[in-house]
């Protein structure tokens, strides 16, 4: 697939996207409790998904080094939240995946809790980005987490991951479908980015998409 082939939405400054991006990107720490957090000082993203549906990937991806999130093949191997600077203009989190995850089911529990308490107390979060896998399309536990985020008044934005699994026809529909589903959440952003961490589809626009939320330069 290529840029030619689908439309990934409104047209979002690409440069500025590839600078913000360009920044140094470094680890900052893992958390598993509120009190560890680091200071809430700069504008916030955090990227919430299914266990495996490609947080820690996309993370590689747009900031171009592959060794910044670990990424695995086992569903549930993000244990904690973990805490990115991006040269001093946003911080990401990658939030632990909810829904199936190989880990005992209190262990899950004490994760979905810790997301929720994140979701609805970090006062510099400007966007959740709820990442969904293009093959599947919306599942129960992303329409429960988006009306977590409906009710706490967060923000969010959808981003469908591995659009290099499907054939521009199927991925236009279930893009039509979430986009859909969307317009009935309050607290939803009503564009839906479309990426591919294998192959880089879509991963400037959600660079410039991002950049819009960051400190300005």
């Amino acid at each position: 697939m290529n840029a030619n082939e689908m439309t990934v939405g409104p047209v979002h400054d690409i440069e500025a996207g590839r600078r913000l991006f360009t920044r140094p990107c470094r680890f900052l720490k893992g958390v598993m409790a509120l009190d560890q957090m680091p200071e809430a000082d700069i504008p916030e993203i955090a990227f919430a998904g299914r266990s495996n549906v490609g947080k820690s990937s996309l993370i590689n991806a747009l900031t171009g080094n592959s060794t910044i999130a670990r990424t695995s093949n086992t569903p549930g191997r993000t244990q904690e939240i973990n805490f990115f600077d991006l040269g001093g203009r946003l911080t990401m989190t990658d939030l632990p995946g909810y829904g199936f995850a190989q880990a005992p089911k209190d262990k899950v529990g004490a994760w979905t809790d810790l997301i929720k308490l994140y979701l609805k107390g970090r006062p510099t979060l400007r966007r959740a980005l709820v990442l969904v896998d293009s093959r599947h399309g919306l599942k129960e536990n992303d329409r429960e987490i988006m009306k977590l985020m409906d009710s706490s008044a967060v923000n969010y934005q959808v981003i469908l991951t591995k659009a290099d699994k499907l054939k521009p026809g199927p991925l236009a529909k279930v893009l039509a479908e979430v986009t859909e589903a969307i317009a009935k959440h309050v607290a939803a952003h009503p564009e839906v980015l479309v990426t591919s961490a294998a192959d880089g589809f879509g991963i400037p626009e959600a660079r410039a998409a991002l950049s819009e939320l960051a400190l300005p330069e």
